[in-house]
């Protein structure tokens, strides 16, 4: 009879080639990579930025060689700031560029942007295809070895050996970092095997748009690290997140291996109000109207499934989905939504009532959390006399707590990155009865001083402002013009 721990070992030693087994099924070794070009509108819209950013940008930089060589430095630097991906040959072969982009950017040139990023994009790949063989085997802990986890002051790599070394140790930190967490050699390759195969998903479904938005964000921050440029879909999803509202189904979505999966169906939505769509569930198809071909989404990127499934209120979109409740092989199900607008309640300001208690007596305290300074301009602009938006909201909160008699106000301000100053200017003024708030100055030297809009005060009690490091913007704003008033 085998000893009871030899059999265990025996059991371990087994499950690990059963993994390593799976690997050779589910691993195939990366096709040459499909290189991306510039889209027509690229050069166009890259003339236009130059002469924006050099015409009325505060800081009054022109593209010159030296603004050339720091937008050269911050691409490579964005792509792989960590210096484990690129050649030092690669970058040599760049250097030709230093000096030449603002030329280039400005007549729309985009190509040597364009060809960095699918450099950089085959070497990524080739160090994926080099994680999956390694974890094809386990790590000999035993063995010393050094791994450095900043290399950003390190020249990059000689050699393609050189560049695999630096992998291998990379690749055994992390797995020694889920031994420290307990997991045993096969959780360990199983887990790093799942995290590759997400990387190289992410670079597989890499866009035109995608470069273009790296390159442009390394142009724009340059002139000011605050100053960024907005894709389509960057664009809609600011839209989104200043409106606290959009026009769609109302389903929060993710990604699962190759699906798109229901993270979170958002309450008064056409998903919700329908009970069709539910938690979980995974949408494999897309079709738009009510006899549209459902188009195979599996696999896609969340966006550009996210992009389908948006559209105009009142127009119909069905989704072919996978049940969450589903057997394994039973039929899909095809379900048939009308879009609507949907808001964002959740992430809206919001009040609560705490009681504190100390040797003066029993206090009740309103808190209001504010998320981010939000306005739905858009709404505002058409007329529209419910449109959403941070000073409104608070304002109905601070009368809904003192008619509950609270003791005193706390405005919680903790990670609200900011938002729209028109939004601080008003909710400072909700407040105070008048004076200035915040002055601009634009790029000429012109000062513009920002007065509260309303001589009325909403709240005149005790009140205190909560702040931490991630506090921003607009919330200093509003923080400050607290305390220099005196206010709270």
């Amino acid at each position: 009879m085998k000893h009871p721990k030899n059999t265990f070992r025996l059991i371990k030693q087994f499950r690990v080639l059963l993994l390593i087994a799976a690997v050779f099924l589910i691993y195939k070794p990366l096709q040459a990579s499909e290189e991306l070009f510039p889209e027509a509108q690229h050069p166009k819209v890259s003339h236009v930025i130059a002469r924006l950013l050099t015409q009325y940008h505060y800081s009054h930089l022109q593209l010159t060689d030296s603004l050339s060589s720091e937008i050269f430095d911050r691409y490579l630097d964005n792509l792989d700031g960590n210096h484990s991906s690129f050649l030092a040959s690669d970058i040599e072969k760049f250097e030709k560029y230093r000096f030449a982009l603002d030329d280039l950017i400005d007549e729309g040139n985009l190509f040597p942007a364009y060809e960095i990023f699918n450099t950089y994009k085959k070497r990524e790949e080739a160090r994926i295809d080099y994680a999956f063989k390694r974890l094809q085997e386990p790590f000999d802990f035993r063995k010393e070895d050094t791994y450095r986890f900043d290399r950003s002051d390190i020249d990059w790599p000689a050699t393609e050996a050189e560049l695999r070394e630096i992998w291998r140790e990379r690749l055994k930190n992390e797995a020694l970092s889920l031994k420290l967490a307990s997991k045993d050699t096969a959780d360990i390759a199983e887990t790093l095997i799942n995290r590759y195969k997400n990387r190289q998903r992410r670079f597989e479904q890499f866009k035109s748009e995608d470069v273009f938005q790296f390159f442009m964000n390394a142009v724009t921050e340059s002139f000011d690290p605050h100053t960024n440029y907005f894709s389509p879909i960057t664009s809609d999803n600011f839209q989104i997140q200043m409106s606290l509202s959009f026009e769609g189904i109302g389903a929060r979505l993710t990604t699962e291996d190759d699906y798109t999966k229901v993270a979170e169906i958002i309450p008064g939505g056409p998903a919700d109000l329908s009970g069709q769509l539910q938690a979980n569930d995974k949408i494999i198809g897309v079709g738009q109207g009510r006899n549209g071909e459902i188009v195979d989404v599996v696999g896609w990127r969340l966006d550009d499934v996210v992009q389908l499934i948006r559209g105009k209120r009142g127009t119909t979109v069905r989704l072919e989905v996978i049940s969450a409740n589903a057997e394994p092989g039973a039929p899909t199900e095809t379900i048939t939504l009308v879009r609507d607008k949907v808001k964002l309640e959740e992430q809206a300001a919001k009040s609560e009532i705490i009681e504190i208690e100390n040797e003066k007596g029993r206090f009740k305290l309103g808190v209001i959390n504010i998320p981010s300074f939000y306005s739905d301009i858009s709404a505002q602009s058409r007329g529209d006399k419910n449109y959403k938006s941070t000073s409104r909201d608070v304002r109905r909160l601070l009368i809904e707590l003192q008619a509950k008699n609270v003791d005193g106000v706390i405005i919680d301000l903790r990670h609200d990155g900011g938002g729209s100053l028109q939004e601080a200017i008003r909710v400072s003024g909700l407040f105070i009865r008048k004076g200035p708030i915040v002055q601009v100055r634009d790029s000429r030297g012109r000062i513009d001083v920002d007065w509260d809009p309303d001589p009325e005060i909403v709240y005149d009690g005790p009140l205190a402002v909560m702040l931490d490091w991630l506090s921003a913007s607009a919330s200093e704003i509003f923080a400050a013009a607290m305390q220099d008033y005196g206010r709270a």
